[in-house]
């Protein structure tokens, strides 16, 4: 039943997503998108509540009737990742970016995007010292998943882009491997970011960072469990360029600029006419 965490998590956040939805709105927790309008943040607390929700019949199931319905790959690392969002989400303050980050922990204040970048280096560390053999592919695997988690962060500035991405990256994966058996082992992940993306691209809500970090973390993971060393020396490469690139010029104003990347990034979104 290895499809099972991919289903119950996708009916879990059904289940949960209006409620979370009008909780937030009830409690004023509010973000201004790109248009102007002010929409429920963080949508990410949907993918952590229906992936703890169903990790309850899937335990259960495991554990009365000894069924292999568990496949926890990435989870200290991913839960981890998901409090540090969070933390970001509802205590951040004037720093961006990588640079901004680095100057107000320079300058002795304290930056809870600071604590997310080493928070999320010491998680995606222990995760690959635990997994990854050999030093060449526990070094590549922690910066692989380090720097996605950043760059999905840094793409989600539109409705729907940085799960867009996560759907590409994963059929990308999957084809490469000629498998689903990556998309089931994280599967009580993507199942929730599936339903996020969607009331994301509706602009039903925003992400935030516990949204876009924790789908970074997930595309990370799932490069480091279907790429040979070599791959993942690729990968890290692309994404060093891609967050220089990010961090120096506006990714935003690349995607909207390229006729391809334009159309793709538009597709499913509400369509506002003036």
């Amino acid at each position: 039943m290895p499809a099972l965490p991919l289903i119950l998590s996708f009916v879990a956040a059904l289940a949960l997503a209006p409620s979370l939805v009008a909780f937030l709105i009830d409690g004023e927790h509010l973000r201004e998108n790109y248009r102007g309008a002010m929409l429920a943040c963080p949508l990410g607390l949907l993918i952590l509540a229906a992936a703890l929700a169903a990790l309850v019949p899937l335990a259960l199931l495991s554990g009365l009737f000894e069924l292999n319905t568990l496949d926890l790959v990435g989870m200290p690392l991913i839960l981890g990742v998901a409090a540090l969002g969070i933390a970001d989400d509802v205590f951040a303050g004037s720093s961006r970016g990588w640079r901004g980050h680095g100057g107000a922990a320079l300058k002795g204040s304290f930056s809870t995007g600071a604590l997310k970048a080493f928070g999320t280096l010491g998680l995606a560390l222990a995760w690959c010292a635990v997994t990854q053999e050999g030093v060449a592919r526990f070094l590549l695997a922690s910066l692989v998943i380090v720097l996605a988690t950043n760059f999905f962060n840094l793409l989600d500035l539109r409705p729907g882009r940085s799960v867009k991405a996560l759907v590409l990256v994963g059929i990308g994966c999957c084809l490469g491997a000629w498998s689903v058996e990556s998309l089931f082992s994280l599967g009580l992940w993507v199942g929730p970011i599936l339903v996020c993306g969607a009331l994301d691209l509706r602009e039903r809500g925003i992400l935030g960072d516990s949204g876009s970090n924790v789908v970074g973390a997930v595309a990370g993971i799932w490069l480091v469990l279907v790429l040979d060393t070599t791959g993942l020396a690729i990968a890290a490469a692309l994404l060093v360029l891609l967050t220089i690139f990010g961090e120096l010029r506006s990714i935003n104003s690349f995607v909207e600029g390229t006729p391809g990347l334009r159309h793709l990034d538009s597709i499913g979104r509400t369509v506002h006419r003036v």
